[in-house]
């Protein structure tokens, strides 16, 4: 799909790569972009610079919220999934089940549940486009982002669902996989780390293309290659990332 003209919602557009979706959707003349935060008043620079951006208070984990922005923005056509949750937690070494639970909520259920409510929108707007943000680690388990790591997997596995599902009303799914991004999500993560504004661009550029499967910047690319080549090799060098109580989890 062309992304001139077209309608856009950005979940957690409050910061990291979300601000750099804006800022991207913008330059290519999306006719209006919906910017999705927990209070609006944490978007509100964003609508300062635009009369094309809207707010939108949301809160992907909340139902009525969910559907009360489906009803709102009815003439969406690109959706980008980007809210999601880092708590930077093993999934044995983990004091409880509490991170877990929080990341599978947002990353998983979140997601699922805005592909749910707007499925229905973008069916009525010709079919349009569902960008999904993920990560390498949905592929490839990193133990000191433990339970991250398996919420962005049941996440890229309903990426596929959703996708065979949509087909027939011309949707395209598209999950976005960087590597590690700079933002302050993953502030504590080891180096190398892609550049958000890399991220947004790369993954636009996808939805044009109608690329299903995108790698952001040089990390993803590398080992996305690797997992093809030998996949143990890559779940061992993975394995050498033990967790740390060092690490603090944000929220996004």
């Amino acid at each position: 799909m062309q992304i001139k003209d077209s309608v856009a919602l950005v979940t957690g557009a409050n910061g990291g790569i979300g601000k750099h979706f804006v800022e991207e959707l913008r330059h290519l003349e999306a006719a209006r972009i919906y910017v999705c935060a927990r209070t609006a008043e944490k978007v509100a620079d964003l609508v300062a610079l635009d009369h094309r951006i809207v707010a939108i208070q949301l809160d992907v984990t909340d139902a009525k919220s969910v559907n009360d922005a489906a009803a709102h923005c009815q003439d969406v056509t690109l959706l980008i999934n980007n809210a999601g949750t880092s708590l930077n937690q093993g999934v044995i070494s983990a004091s409880n089940l509490d991170s877990a639970r929080s990341e599978i909520e947002v990353n998983y259920f979140g997601m699922l549940s805005m592909c749910r409510a707007f499925a229905p929108v973008l069916k009525k707007n010709g079919g349009g486009t569902i960008l999904n943000v993920l990560s390498l680690l949905g592929r490839v388990h990193l133990p000191f982002s433990g339970s991250y790591s398996v919420s962005k997997a049941a996440a890229l596995s309903m990426t596929h669902g959703v996708r065979a599902e949509l087909a027939s009303q011309k949707t395209l799914v598209v999950a976005v996989m960087p590597g590690t991004v700079d933002t302050d999500l993953a502030k504590d993560w080891p180096d190398p780390k892609v550049a958000p504004g890399v991220v947004a661009k790369e993954a636009l550029q996808a939805v044009i293309d109608g690329v299903e499967d995108v790698y952001p910047g040089q990390q993803a690319t590398e080992v996305a290659a690797q997992l093809l080549q030998d996949p143990k090799g890559v779940e061992k060098y993975m394995a050498t990332f033990l967790p740390t109580s060092s690490l603090a989890g944000i929220q996004a």
